[in-house]
């Protein structure tokens, strides 16, 4: 009976139209002045079973998809099941299939995104657990108690709860962005003194050489987040004392090209190309076991999302070298 009064609801105005037909008839046959009855009469007899005849008709044509429509369905299956008769119905199955395939997209890319926070939130979690072991031996230690190890410890602490807080935020990136003018050359610089400790515990040191007039349109946090990164890769994975890290900047006819290039390990040939995928950490991150593979991850999102190219090359006992263009008109 539902679909019954889903169609008459539906049809409820062709109702109305050949009642107005049939009134319509009838004002004619009046105007005549009812000459003839018996035609009049005829005229709205067969008016009425064409049209009883033609709805029903269409109703029996109809009736699977109404019956499919006013009938809850238990499994997607049944409410995707196509057995419409009529163009419009058939149609309307089609939207029906199409919205579910961009629901499915949308569902996977949700679910894609919520376990790679959940999968970043346990690395970190774990990770975070060596330099908290190390502070409580230090505040164990009966002795003066080392500074020193106490700042590096923590100062690993920050950067991972930084990494945390960036990952969380790349989802309303567009909320947080703020794109203007930066001087290069000062943004390169507070990123190199917010890792100074880094640079003076593991004896590796920045060189600068960015010419002061260089302005690139970008999100000044964002963008020291991704020179951050760049800076720790390179001093972690530079294991020699006394090396270098490179920071340059050069101008081009399309592009202002900021260059980091370290004298560290290097990145093998085989791990090149994958080491902007999520959770990746390749052969270097296992000799460290510190990596958790969002840094890079996270650095080539951002590039995406503020429109600047990143170029990653690298030769293993030589070092890497990472690129960033930045468009200048």
């Amino acid at each position: 009976m539902a679909s019954v009064r889903l169609y008459l609801k539906d049809n409820i105005s062709i109702v109305f139209f050949e009642i107005l037909l049939v009134l319509f008839i009838l004002v004619l046959y009046w105007l005549d002045g009812f000459r003839n009855v018996d035609t009049a009469v005829y005229s709205i007899v067969i008016t009425l079973i064409l049209t009883c005849t033609y709805l029903c008709a269409r109703y029996i044509m109809r009736q699977s998809f109404y019956k499919k429509v006013t009938r809850m369905p238990k499994t997607m299956e049944d409410a995707l099941q196509k057995n419409a008769k009529t163009p419009e119905h058939m149609q309307t199955e089609e939207f029906i299939h199409i919205l579910y395939k961009i629901y499915q997209l949308e569902v996977q890319a949700l679910y894609a995104k919520q376990n790679r926070h959940l999968q970043f939130m346990n690395q970190w979690v774990h990770q975070m657990k060596t330099p908290l072991a190390v502070l409580e031996l230090l505040l164990q230690d009966n002795g003066e108690l080392d500074k020193k190890s106490v700042q590096e410890e923590v100062d690993r602490m920050k950067r991972g709860l930084e990494t945390v807080l960036m990952n969380a935020r790349i989802d309303t990136f567009e909320e947080d962005m703020k794109i203007e003018q930066v001087s290069l050359r000062q943004l390169i610089v507070e990123a190199v003194n917010e890792h100074k400790r880094l640079f003076i515990a593991h004896r590796v040191y920045p060189n600068i050489a960015i010419d002061e007039t260089l302005m690139v349109p970008t999100d000044s946090k964002w963008m020291k987040f991704i020179i951050g990164q760049f800076i720790t890769n390179a001093v972690k994975y530079t294991f020699e004392e006394g090396k270098k890290v490179y920071l340059s900047a050069e101008l081009t006819d399309a592009h202002i090209v900021l260059i980091i290039r370290d004298e560290g390990i290097g990145i093998p040939a085989s791990d090149l190309k994958r080491v902007t995928r999520a959770f990746f950490t390749g052969e270097n991150g296992r000799k460290t076991g510190e990596s958790t593979g969002m840094g890079l991850y996270l650095a080539q999102e951002i590039c995406d999302k503020l429109g600047h190219q990143l170029i990653i090359e690298s030769e293993v006992g030589k070092g890497t070298k990472m690129t960033v263009l930045f468009h200048h008109s």
